[in-house]
């Protein structure tokens, strides 16, 4: 059976979570650069469809793309970790610092990545930055208008506002991660992965790396947004807000529900029972280090 029960799943989160968290600080500034990227080039084919056919929800079925490609080839997206390593400190599998030095260093790779791929595609939709006729452009500027100076309008209810829609947000992103777990087939993943990552797409929540494209390539291209307007209000409180609903509402949840201390023990009794048996193979082989 392709299929795999929510407690296998929840074992499954802590150990992702405990890799991610010893990755080396180059492995994680390299995925994070790459899932930066992909994740842009998928945002910029949901405003293709979106502006091509004047409906929202056609970029919403297709965004998925760009998640699914940095899922299947294990790339990193901070978003996601922010369910997985929490869970990895909780079962002592890995240290609060290695997860933070974790998050700091994809992030560094997302700022990277999604400011190359902005300055690249600035270039192609503005012809070298000589024709602004695109429509695509105004559509980057209001929206990097709207995710920074629409909440500073608002002021302190802005600020309530945007932590409130990155929750959601990185509810149903990181369902999308954990959903990935529950098949051992690589349509099924797709399938599974697609869904919830649809539903926070259409409703026009906040995603922090997502943010880390949209805003500063709205600025590149003319937005009157400054530095201090992306970070303060929308970059810091969404990656707030994103943690506080990867880590709790998909997480924390998830592990109160499923986990528990006889199928954490079962798991150990296989890990131990098949250890004499690769150590046999390895015997009759004539193997060593």
């Amino acid at each position: 059976m392709s299929y795999i029960k929510p407690a296998e799943v929840i074992n499954t989160m802590i150990d992702t979570g405990t890799a991610k968290a010893n990755a080396s600080t180059l492995q994680m500034v390299i995925r994070g650069f790459l899932g930066g990227a992909i994740l842009a080039f998928a945002t910029t084919l949901a405003f293709t469809a979106a502006s091509q056919t004047s409906l929202g929800l056609a970029g919403a079925l297709v965004f998925p793309a760009g998640f699914v490609i940095i899922v299947l080839l294990g790339l990193e997206l901070v978003t996601g970790s922010f369910a997985l390593s929490p869970l990895s400190v909780v079962a002592r599998k890995t240290t609060a610092a290695r997860m933070l030095s974790n998050y700091f260093w994809v992030i560094v790779g997302h700022l990277i990545g999604c400011a190359a791929y902005a300055l690249l595609y600035g270039l192609v939709i503005t012809k070298m930055f000589t024709d602004m006729s695109n429509p695509l452009i105004q559509m980057i500027i209001q929206l990097s208008e709207t995710k920074t100076l629409g909440y500073k309008h608002m002021g302190s209810e802005g600020m309530m506002l945007v932590v409130i829609k990155a929750i959601l947000c990185n509810w149903m992103v990181t369902l999308g991660v954990v959903m990935a777990m529950t098949s051992k087939s690589t349509g099924g993943k797709i399938i599974a992965m697609w869904l919830p990552i649809v539903i926070f797409f259409a409703q026009g929540f906040e995603h922090a790396v997502v943010n880390m494209f949209v805003i500063p390539a709205g600025m590149l291209l003319g937005a009157d947004v400054s530095f201090a307007d992306w970070w303060v209000w929308n970059q810091i409180p969404v990656l707030i807000g994103n943690f506080i609903g990867g880590a709790v509402f998909t997480g924390m949840l998830l592990y109160l529900s499923h986990h528990s201390p006889t199928s954490q023990a079962l798991n150990v009794k296989a890990t131990i029972k098949s250890e004499p048996a690769a150590a046999g193979a390895v015997t009759s082989k004539g193997g060593g280090l």
